[in-house]
């Protein structure tokens, strides 16, 4: 399956080097460089292809990757940020104790990253002539990643620049945009991809090509902007469609373990994946990769383990996620014993933790889903996985549409949240609340960023108000111990937090850009 979307990653490098490049001086200053004009060069099927190409490639780029990951992850109350002792990444702790501000770099590669998938979406929909099934199919394709790149910037930032076409000069220091307006265009992207019947569908839950942008992944995307609107009554036809398609099951419990690891890519519940290859000309060492793996080089591994030896530890599961997940199932849950494992259970399979070392971070337990494994590494890449990341599984397709009924009045969330429990090992709920619906998203995506922005529009994320203040250490005979880090007036989540800040550098280089409330 890789082989087939492998000469599209090939033509994007190509196609880069043809397409005009976005000028570093600032994120909306686009100004157009190279051999290949837009008149000159978006005229065929083939240069639609590779124009569509770049886009995937600057969207699946691990660097670019990287920052959103931690972004999510590390501003959620799920994770510790962890790493060899304290320091490790500096940055990585100021986002995960709420000390940053409006320079950290993470906020400004993320801020551009999302506007270099704009901006190259842009360059497609403005240029292309929309000739034929293959440039229509383009044209969708755009449409759908412009809408993803502002899904996360309005949830997250509040009010960005609306930038829908490639602008002037004159044009280039676009004020805030109007989240109205932002959301319309959200909805109106989508909505005319999936209505064009030009977008991929699978052809049953067998089909494992969820590495192109399909209709239901449209549709997908619609139904997440409609419930973080709180439109309910548009999101639910929108994803009971998604459901009803017939194109997406669960995974047997006994392979949760796997779900998120290369021998499972492109299942039956995967919507989008970003696709990497087993090919060692055409892979980079990763530092997401490395930085989400076990601090490998503290501990014991069994003979028999598979776990990469060689990874740095960061974002480790915080106790109270695990309390919740024993609150829910019972410590001998089957979905929490595949999620994490404790220091218990780590010894019993022969792991351990050098007597002269300690895990910086960890609380207890290690992320188990999330693992990384030496299969997966390229072969002649230090740092090179070719497994691919999850953009969305089925599991939040159900549970946003539980959602959307629960609180839009519809008579499904128990249903699709009975789906999820039934393959986690629980038993049906008759009756479905928001609680319910929040913890089983909380439990079955974790790690899968999307927590930090669901607690932002439920209202919770000031439950995460000490966070920062402490960071845990495991000790080689399993205690934990806690050192005192800030004070609660310093670190954890503040009013200001409800929004991102811009990044200071776009603040520099446009002053029309007003900044968010408290920074």
């Amino acid at each position: 399956m890789k082989t087939i979307l492998k000469n599209i990653i090939l033509l994007s490098w190509l196609a880069i080097a043809m397409l005009p490049l976005v000028s570093c001086e600032d994120m909306l200053d686009n100004e157009q460089h190279g051999a290949y004009t837009p008149e000159s060069f978006y005229m065929t099927d083939e240069q639609a292809e590779q124009a569509l190409a770049t886009v995937y490639a600057y969207y699946s780029n691990s660097g670019n990757y990287y920052n959103i990951y931690f972004l999510k992850n590390l501003l959620s109350d799920d994770f510790w940020s962890g790493g060899g002792n304290r320091g490790d990444n500096a940055q990585n702790e100021q986002i995960n104790e709420y000390t940053f501000n409006a320079d950290h770099p993470y906020l400004s590669a993320a801020f551009q990253n999302f506007y270099g998938v704009i901006y190259r979406a842009n360059l497609i929909l403005e240029n292309l002539p929309g000739e034929s099934p293959v440039q229509l199919r383009a044209m969708a394709e755009a449409k759908v990643f412009r809408a993803l790149a502002y899904i996360d910037l309005i949830s997250m930032w509040g009010a960005p620049p609306l930038v829908d076409h490639i602008l002037t000069p004159n044009e280039y220091q676009q004020p805030n945009g109007d989240p109205a307006a932002l959301w319309a265009l959200v909805e109106k992207d989508l909505t005319e991809a999936i209505a064009s019947n030009t977008l991929y569908e699978k052809t049953g839950v067998a089909d494992n090509s969820s590495y192109r942008v399909t209709k239901q992944f449209a549709q997908a995307l619609l139904g997440k902007a409609y419930v973080f609107q709180e439109k309910y009554a548009a999101a639910i036809p929108v994803l009971d469609q998604v459901i009803a398609s017939g194109k997406y099951e669960l995974l047997p419990g006994n392979q949760y373990e796997n779900i998120l690891q290369y021998t499972h890519e492109n299942n039956s519940e995967s919507l989008f994946e970003l696709n990497y290859l087993n090919d060692p000309q055409n892979t980079a060492m990763s530092l997401y990769v490395m930085m989400t793996g076990w601090r490998s080089e503290k501990m014991i591994l069994p003979e028999s383990s598979d776990i990469y030896n060689g990874t740095w530890g960061f974002c480790n599961p915080q106790k109270e996620l695990y309390d919740a997940f024993v609150a829910a199932e019972g410590p001998d849950g089957l979905r929490l014993k595949q999620t994490m494992k404790t220091y218990d259970q780590l010894a019993a399979e022969g792991y351990g933790i050098k007597s002269t070392d300690a895990l910086y971070g960890v609380e207890g337990a290690l992320m188990w889903k999330t693992r990384k494994v030496t299969g997966e590494f390229v072969e002649g890449v230090w740092g090179g996985s070719h497994n691919n990341i999850r953009i969305m599984r089925y599991p939040e397709v159900l549970l946003l549409a539980a959602e959307a009924h629960v609180k839009g009045g519809g008579a499904q969330a128990a249903t699709y949240v009975n789906r999820v429990r039934t393959r986690a090992g629980l038993s049906p709920k008759g009756n479905v609340t928001m609680e319910d619906v929040a913890l089983e998203k909380r439990l079955e995506l974790c790690g899968e960023s999307v927590r930090y922005q669901d607690m932002l529009r439920w209202g919770i994320a000031g439950k995460m108000s000490a966070q920062g203040t402490q960071t845990p250490t495991l000790l080689p005979n399993g205690t934990v111990t806690y050192a005192q880090l800030n004070s609660a007036s310093v670190a954890g989540f503040k009013d200001r937090h409800r929004l991102l800040p811009f990044p200071q550098a776009e603040l520099t280089n446009n002053p029309n850009i007003t900044q968010n409330p408290g920074w």
